[in-house]
């Protein structure tokens, strides 16, 4: 087993908090899927958010899906200036088997954030 990192997006259409909720958990669970994971094989997730959602905590869903032993953190996205706006980003790290590789996962408009990684996915 070895430590592996990964970064996930996803958009939302507005700031409410039943969609970011909602988002962050499609996100997850597509991260976890892909992964073939688990919460228990997860060290630490970092969510970031655009500085247009602050209706709701992105690391409240991941507790929805059994992250509650998983510290989590939530923090602002720098606003650069004609940047993809209300998305939710994931970094998260995590114990897999040595010949694993990690599936990041876009969704939605987030795709656009890293088209490179478009035929992995």
């Amino acid at each position: 087993m070895r430590l592996f990192a990964l970064r996930g997006a996803i958009t939302v259409d507005v700031n409410r908090s039943e969609e970011i909720l909602d988002a962050t958990e499609a996100l997850m669970r597509e991260i976890m899927t892909r992964n073939t994971l688990t919460p228990q094989d997860v060290v630490s997730c970092l969510f970031t958010v655009t500085e247009d959602l602050d209706a709701e905590f992105p690391a409240v869903a991941a507790r929805r899906l059994g992250f509650d032993q998983v510290p989590l953190m939530c923090a602002r996205e720098i606003p650069v200036p004609g940047s993809l706006p209300r998305v939710i980003r994931v970094l998260m790290h995590y114990y897999a088997a040595d010949d694993h590789e990690s599936r990041h996962v876009y969704l939605g408009d987030a795709r656009k954030l890293r088209m490179d990684l478009e035929s992995a996915q």
